[in-house]
């Protein structure tokens, strides 16, 4: 670029750089846009889609929800700090429940007036201390920071199999409802929560479901003792793992049984080394033979899929719920390391190659969803604040940023998967946080603590 054109590019910028841009309106998004309202710091917040809600609304281009699609986290452990899930959801919410839920968060809380709806984020670069955010070729903004909360739902992983297939192949990111599999033989490929799921769909609704599984799973049913699971993990006493796993496997044992029985492999894992497989339906139409558990694919054969062991089914759709790649289009690859397609980042939010560049909502876990973003997005604006209110204690974080690879496991050995690159275990996690809370002397999140930034009280529509 000429000294002449860069003076000219210069000029159409508009200068934000006081300010936070906040890339995505999903759960995530609401979250750090809530955290950086309540320390004060302004931020303009870019939203593709036509209203707030992400991947949970299915009128969302891209959306892989389908209709039977539920919470796998229960409502009294999974929502907004401050703003609890209503008694009238049911113990695992519909997906139109958790809609209803995250656009009366935005509302109690005034959030929508910042968001720009339809309005894609192009790219992002790095430009000294400060981000360039380019909306379109006459609109770039300057800012001081960027939080990318656009998820890792949005670019299907579909694998490939030699051979020819007469029927239809796809991946579940284009399956809605159940009537889809009448009349059909089905195949799902994957038994992460979405495949089974789905395969349970496939049970109700198929000529013949079967499910393809790489390996065997822990299957956990959603309640134990009446108490949805992981409420009773929560509540329940805080052993350490090496108690904790010998006591919820022997549970397991007696609530479950050998799954092997209904042609599930044994897991090539102990219990929490990837994560649980939790579905009671499965385990319902398992027991009844209304699904039938198949291993690897080899290859296709005209109308037939034949697996790893020999033997073959004659299906007429293969779906694979095969998971999705971790992806962030508008920002340059070499930000960040990757490893198995998940980006390094520091408590699995801090971008440690580049300054203030932040993910929120690129972790795994298996609990608390909504609650954990708020402790995170809490950690950055208090992070963001201490820039220019107590830049020693910033510059001090900024060093853990970079170094700090403190292990968030919990003791856990997960297996080697793209999927477990990025997992954490809940408890360690929470624990190092608030760890890190008290050393910086950052403020405790008690009841009340977002009262002060609170809108209006807004009860979401009851789905009916």
């Amino acid at each position: 670029m000429t000294e002449a054109s860069a003076t000219d590019a210069a000029s159409t910028i508009q200068d934000r750089s006081d300010q936070v841009c906040i890339i995505g309106a999903g759960p995530a998004g609401l979250s750090i846009a809530r955290a950086l309202k309540r320390v004060g710091i302004p931020y303009e917040q870019f939203e593709r889609h036509s209203d707030v809600g992400g991947l949970w609304d299915p009128a969302n281009p891209g959306s892989p929800v389908y209709r039977n699609a539920h919470f796998i986290s229960s409502r009294d452990t999974s929502g907004f700090f401050d703003f609890p899930m209503p008694k009238g959801f049911p113990d695992y919410p519909h997906n139109q429940d958790i809609l209803a839920y995250t656009r009366a968060f935005a509302a109690a809380f005034g959030l929508r007036e910042r968001i720009a709806f339809n309005t894609p984020v192009l790219s992002v670069e790095q430009d000294g201390d400060t981000w360039l955010v380019h909306l379109g070729e006459d609109d770039v903004r300057r800012y001081r920071a960027v939080v990318c909360c656009t998820g890792t739902n949005w670019h299907p992983n579909l694998p490939r199999h030699p051979g020819d297939f007469n029927g239809e192949i796809r991946h579940s990111v284009s399956y809605y409802d159940p009537e889809e599999f009448r009349g059909k033989r089905v195949l799902i490929v994957g038994a992460g929560n979405s495949g089974a799921d789905i395969a349970c769909d496939a049970a109700a609704n198929a000529d013949r479901a079967f499910i393809s599984m790489r390996r065997g799973y822990h299957i956990i049913p959603k309640h134990i003792f009446g108490v949805p699971v992981d409420e009773f993990a929560e509540k329940g006493p805080n052993l350490p793992m090496w108690l904790e796993r010998p006591v919820f496997s022997l549970l397991l044992r007696c609530v479950v049984g050998n799954t092997a029985r209904w042609g599930v492999p044994k897991p090539d894992h102990r219990l929490f080394e990837s994560h649980p497989l939790l579905n009671t339906q499965l385990l319902h139409y398992l027991q009844h033979g209304d699904i039938r558990v198949k291993g690897d694919i080899e290859r296709f054969d005209g109308d037939d899929v034949v697996f790893r062991d020999g033997s073959r089914e004659r299906i007429d759709l293969v779906l694979y719920a095969t998971g999705y790649d971790m992806r962030l289009p508008y920002v340059p690859e070499d930000c960040f390391d990757w490893h198995h397609g998940r980006p390094d980042l520091y408590l699995r939010a801090f971008a440690r190659k580049r300054h203030n560049l932040f993910a929120l909502g690129f972790l795994e876990t298996n609990s608390s969803a909504y609650t954990l973003f708020d402790r995170i997005a809490q950690l950055i604006a208090n992070y963001l604040h201490d820039q220019t209110a107590a830049p020693e204690r910033a510059a001090e974080f900024e060093q853990l940023i970079r170094d700090d690879r403190t292990p968030l496991n919990g003791g856990l050995h997960f297996i080697d998967s793209a999927r477990h690159e990025g997992y954490i275990e809940i408890h360690a996690y929470k624990a190092y946080i608030e760890k890190l809370r008290k050393r910086f002397g950052w403020p405790e999140m008690t009841p009340g603590f977002f009262a002060e930034v609170q809108h209006a009280a807004v009860e979401p529509e009851l789905r009916t």
